[in-house]
């Protein structure tokens, strides 16, 4: 995995950082470039040594908090690290290899790659990924850093090309410079990854990458520069084999950026949803596409979790209640059963060899565990087979294993513990003390109730609807605190599930807050109810010879029972009009005339 601790934005923060220390009592301006401009003369008058070390600090910082984000969603290390600082002496000799070759050239400090040269030469092409956007200057100077020069983007003396792309920037006063060959700098941007890639990666293949994966936004320049590069320093025709490009993030349809301000902190999405649902989320959506992050595409996710959440302890629960005692031999609807397994181990391959389209595989893995749920459910007469229930929850497991879903060393399905660290420190003791706890207090209640009914301080009915009320307590409001989930079933024996003590509390809360909703839903109607039922008897009370003559701002004149004949500028109501307010004036003759019927009952 690239780090990328060297580049203008990092520069210009730590620079920013820097001022603000020194002048605490100070405003920058709103307007970025008079703020880069402020920022830079003052860091300009810091010695190197000072801005190195506030540019690698910053660097540092980010670094670790990207990675604990990354540990808590669950994601693996990567095999390796590389940091640009790191790479530096690599880069040089890329660059050097580059010129050699022919297809880059040093001006005036700075080393530019030559796109003209590279694109002339027998098998080579610029731009592969996006030839469309060859050329265009914006997509080129964002490309360049903001820290270089406008003339120098647009094209002065120093570019033999508008096209051209920096290799090695040449570093100005007051920003961190390594030495090279061509005086005080630092790497281009998009040189960093191919030099430290090709560093990692060139015992392999003679350099040849598989495998090459980023945003969609990074196809055009920096992706399309990175081949150019690495092509022309190794001089072969194609570095990369295939490019994974990942679609944009979207927050409420709109692309997730600083700019505008609509990014959500992974640490703020886990407060209101674990990192499997998160992960849920992601394999929701096919990797290439954009990706809609709201409320809707989280309860999405939110109910696959649930589903395979209970598929599992479902499938634990038959495990456990038939063990091998039954007989194994298949008959039809077994063999209907396995059928279904070996489909979906075909349809999960083909869904996944589909350019990874996870989407499709969770769809055939949902498929096949209504199979299995259908099968566990059918009716006692048919004999269940213990060992393809159990192949098909380890296959869905070991894909869930693959997809991030399940850490390794789990059994079949979603583990208890939120990681491998909490599992490891679990003990005998540390399981059963809180089980046995809800087990003495509910033996010390039932035995209080008891007492109660020997000493005819209660009588029948009252002590058995207490013993029900504490059985449902313990199921309902204790046990979960355990991590259990306690099943009552009609005309047989309860079941108990074992469940992730976190997410069995959360699915609590929601459904207190989902009752709680209802309840206060149910209040509101009830309210409205009275409220027009209330509404309805006040109107009831008026004559309707009387209704409308306080409406002096629409009607002028009346006629003998009540109703309007002209409107408020004097003008004579159509006939239309006049049978409209005849009938309302009905309809409240008849309100009127019950109202004085209730009156004299």
């Amino acid at each position: 995995m690239n780090i990328t601790d060297i580049d203008d934005k990092i520069i210009i923060r730590a620079a920013e950082n820097g001022w603000k220390q020194a002048f605490p009592e100070k405003d920058l301006p709103t307007n970025t470039e008079q703020r880069v401009q402020i920022v830079m003369e003052w860091a300009s008058r810091q010695s190197a040594e000072e801005n190195m070390k506030r540019t690698k600090d910053l660097s540092q910082f980010w670094e670790a908090s990207f990675l604990h984000d990354m540990a808590s969603l669950g994601i693996k290390t990567p095999t390796v690290i590389t940091r640009v600082s790191e790479y530096v002496d690599d880069i040089i000799i890329f660059v050097q290899g580059i010129i050699k070759n022919g297809f880059a050239y040093e001006s005036n400090g700075s080393v530019y790659f030559d796109t003209n040269k590279f694109s002339q030469s027998s098998g080579k092409a610029y731009g592969k990924l996006l030839p469309e956007n060859v050329g265009q200057t914006e997509l080129l100077a964002e490309g360049e850093g903001s820290l270089v020069t406008k003339s120098t983007v647009s094209g002065n003396s120093d570019k033999q090309g508008a096209s051209d792309f920096v290799l090695w920037k040449k570093s100005k006063h007051g920003e961190p410079f390594w030495v090279s060959p061509w005086g005080p700098g630092r790497p281009g941007w998009h040189i960093e990854c191919s030099a430290m890639a090709s560093s990692t990666l060139q015992r392999f293949a003679e350099g040849q990458i598989d495998i090459h994966s980023g945003g969609i936004d990074l196809r055009f320049p920096h992706h399309d520069n990175e081949i150019a590069q690495s092509e022309a320093y190794f001089n072969f025709s194609q570095w990369i084999n295939y490019f994974l490009h990942t679609g944009h993030l979207n927050i409420e349809g709109l692309k997730m950026s600083k700019s505008l301000k609509n990014f959500v902190k992974i640490k703020d999405a886990l407060l209101d949803h674990s990192s499997r649902q998160l992960r849920f989320l992601f394999l929701l959506h096919k990797y290439n596409v954009p990706m809609e992050y709201n409320d809707h595409s989280m309860e999405e996710a939110v109910v696959v979790d649930r589903f395979f959440n209970e598929f599992f302890q479902n499938v634990k629960v038959q495990l456990r209640l038939l063990g091998m005692k039954n007989a194994q031999k298949w008959e039809e609807r077994d063999i209907q059963l396995h059928d279904a397994i070996v489909a979906c181990k075909q349809n999960v391959h083909q869904a996944l060899a589909d350019d990874l389209n996870t989407p499709q595989a969770i769809l055939h893995l949902q498929h096949l565990a209504k199979e299995v749920s259908r099968y566990m459910a059918s009716s006692e007469e048919h004999n269940k087979v213990t060992l393809l229930i159990r192949s098909a929850a380890d296959y869905v497991t070991s894909i869930f294993r693959i997809f991030g879903l399940i850490q390794s060393g789990s059994d079949i399905g979603f583990p208890l513990t939120s990681s491998s660290e909490e599992a490891a420190a679990v003990n005998e003791e540390t399981i059963l003390t809180p089980v046995l706890d809800i087990f003495a207090e509910f033996r010390d209640e039932i035995r209080e109730l008891a007492r109660s009914a020997t000493t005819g301080d209660i009588d029948g009915k009252a002590l058995a609807a207490k013993i029900l009320h504490t059985c449902d307590r313990v199921r309902d409001d204790k046990l979960p605190h355990a991590g259990i989930r306690l099943e009552d079933r009609a005309n047989t024996k309860a079941i108990w599930k074992l469940a992730n003590k976190e997410e069995l509390l959360e699915e609590q809360r929601r459904k207190s807050l989902e009752k709680e909703k209802k309840e206060e839903e149910k209040r509101l109607r009830m309210e409205e109810a009275i409220r027009k039922k209330k509404e309805v008897e006040e109107k009831a009370k008026i004559d309707p010879k009387e209704m409308f003559l306080a409406q002096k701002e629409k009607y002028s004149k009346f006629d003998h029972q009540g109703l309007p004949t002209h409107d408020a500028n004097g003008e004579e109501l159509s006939k239309g009009q006049l049978k409209k307010l005849s009938k309302e004036q009905a309809k409240q003759r008849t309100l009127y005339l019950k109202y004085q019927e209730a009156k004299t009952l």
